[in-house]
């Protein structure tokens, strides 16, 4: 039906006669001549629709989306119409028979605009917002990285390998979703979270270089980056250590961002430890497209005259470059973003040309507060901001300040691209609403060698061979070095309150998995559609995303979900009780 795509007629097309599909994206009657802008998935070409051909009649009639078939000429534009705007823009097609496919009723927001429309209504048509220019170039983004994945890491010796959907309950961190079996009345399949044993198994089977893009499923609440449904680049090597996983992961990264955009990232990554990420970001997924790193002057403002400063647990500074003359609203917001952190307050000091002003001046003498700028780098010009309090707390506030500064210093440019390592995590965190130790990332992580020790005797002093990979202040990737002996395995349960019976009711499959020669293995997965969301320039998953569903886990276009009838519910023995209404 076509000869050519919209999108790539150019001056070298003049002169041949090309058939065109696709839809009205405008339409502009002149009396004498009309004129169509016709749209494909690659781009927009004009064509011109004259009296002289059956065309002109036909045109008098479409409305924009209206679907249709165009046979001309190619010719070259009158060089007072080039369109430099659109890659076409030089060329116009002569219509001479133009076919209505198919007509359309209005649409209920203009397709060929880039104007603002309320999300509900974008997701209840979203076959029309997936029309729009940015939302083909976000599909055309996913599918180009997800395609470099799969050369770049079969030409690594990697096997893509898919595993089932319907598997058995494992604690991932997350709500399950269940599925009635038919043909076993009373029992559940689950919709697996992450492939996470699976490839665990497939290390044991001597797969030894596995990866998947893998579909996930959690039934949790949802906000901007997440989804009950979702995307893992997931990989898993086997007789690797942290730093053979790491590697690869630079090369991927490497190759994604020059094949899908063009752009060099260097390598190596910077590292960052845990707790470096949290003292000096204020937060373990920091952006480093911008400085601004937190400082920690506890033992100099020990030396103050303030109290507060001495009697403190923790003292973190915050420098921001030229803010001296920073207005006395802004600062009084700045106090408000850092008390909502949780911070007890934020104080100041402004290094004005003449002297320091601020609540801190009088209390800070010249040789303390030399010492404070030769930590923090600040002079003349700058602006100190503190916060004392809990250490954890008191760097997150000035994390939470520091990226609000950031934003209206405007240093954050788009098409900037920071990636960054945060490694020794620590294994365990005491949960106090449960009273016992979770899994900071997932139960099959392996603890440092030198921590495994401390085990029982001190739990939250062990570390764990775990790594997530950050960009631009958003956790894109995260894995580790898993567990492959089965009595580390037995002894991290333990910790975790998982004991004999549970572990083998479970787990049993992979505990007895590791008895038959399990080698050291680890990986990684990638949150497919934060990375994309990222490289996009989009805030939220589902504008990468064909189909989501809404921030309350509903799909407006199909309506799901939905209740089924009767029938259905007895052939998997399931009774719906309503809840009670109060």
């Amino acid at each position: 039906m076509r000869t050519h795509w919209c999108g790539e007629l150019r001056p070298a097309h003049a002169g041949q006669r090309v058939a065109l599909c696709g839809w009205v994206h405008r339409r502009r009657d002149l009396g004498g001549l009309v004129f169509l802008d016709l749209r494909d998935r690659e781009g927009v070409v004009q064509v011109v629709c004259t009296p002289q051909h059956p065309a002109h009649a036909t045109a008098q009639q479409v409305r924009p989306e209206y679907v249709v078939r165009v046979q001309g000429q190619v010719v070259l534009r009158p060089a007072h119409t080039v369109n430099p705007k659109i890659p076409t823009g030089e060329v116009e097609v002569r219509a001479e028979t133009l076919e209505v496919l198919n007509p359309s009723r209005t649409p209920p927001f203009e397709v060929a605009d880039d104007a603002e429309v309320d999300e509900t209504v974008r997701l209840r048509y979203r076959y029309l917002d997936l029309r729009r220019e940015r939302m083909q170039r976000n599909l055309r983004l996913r599918h180009r990285l997800a395609k470099a994945t799969r050369d770049f890491l079969d030409r690594e010796g990697f096997w893509e390998v898919e595993t089932p959907h319907l598997i058995r309950a494992t604690p991932e961190g997350a709500r399950d979703f269940l599925v009635p079996s038919r043909l076993h009345p009373g029992k559940f399949y689950v919709l697996p979270q992450s492939p996470q044993l699976l490839k665990q198994i497939l290390m044991v089977a001597g797969v030894e270089r596995y990866f998947q893009l893998a579909r996930c499923f959690r039934d949790e609440d949802l906000r901007a980056d997440r989804q009950p449904e979702f995307t893992q680049i997931d990989v898993e090597m086997s007789f690797v250590d942290r730093d053979d996983v790491l590697g690869l992961v630079e090369r991927l990264v490497q190759h994604l961002m020059r094949e899908a955009l063009g752009v060099e990232v260097p390598a190596p990554f910077p590292r960052l430890s845990y707790r470096e990420a949290l003292l000096r970001y204020g937060t373990d997924k920091p952006d480093l497209r911008y400085g601004l790193a937190i400082e920690d002057v506890t033992e100099l403002a020990k030396a103050a005259e303030l109290r507060l400063f001495r009697e403190a647990e923790a003292v973190r500074c915050l420098r921001v470059p030229e803010g001296a003359a920073t207005p006395r609203r802004e600062l009084e917001h700045l106090v408000a973003v850092a008390v909502e952190a949780g911070a007890p307050g934020l104080l100041h000091l402004a290094l004005q040309p003449d002297g320091p002003k601020g609540p801190l001046a009088r209390h800070l003498t010249d040789g303390l507060l030399d010492a404070v700028c030769s930590a923090t780098g600040a002079g003349r010009g700058d602006l100190l901001v503190f916060v004392a309090g809990a250490g954890d707390v008191a760097s997150a506030a000035l994390g939470k300040v520091r990226q609000h500064v950031a934003g209206r210093l405007g240093m954050v440019r788009d098409g900037t691209f920071a990636y960054a390592w945060v490694l020794d995590f620590p294994l365990l965190e005491w949960a106090p609403e449960e009273g016992r130790y979770v899994a900071v990332h997932h139960p099959f992580t392996a603890p440092v060698d030198e921590d495994e020790e401390h085990l029982e005797s001190d739990p939250l002093r062990v570390r764990a061979k775990a790594y997530d990979l950050v960009l631009n202040g958003v956790e894109v990737a995260g894995g580790s070095i898993r567990i492959h002996r089965r009595d580390l395995q037995e002894r991290v349960f333990r910790l975790l309150g998982i004991g004999p019976e549970q572990a083998q009711e479970r787990f049993g499959f992979l505990l007895e998995a590791f008895q038959y020669g399990a080698p050291p293995h680890g990986g990684i997965a990638f949150g497919f559609d934060r990375l994309v969301m990222v490289l996009a320039g989009e805030d939220t998953i589902r504008d990468v995303i064909a189909f989501p569903k809404t921030a309350s886990a509903v799909d407006l276009m199909m309506g799901a979900p939905s209740e089924v009838d009767e029938a259905q519910l007895r052939e998997v023995h399931i009774a719906v009780r309503k809840p009670a209404v109060p």
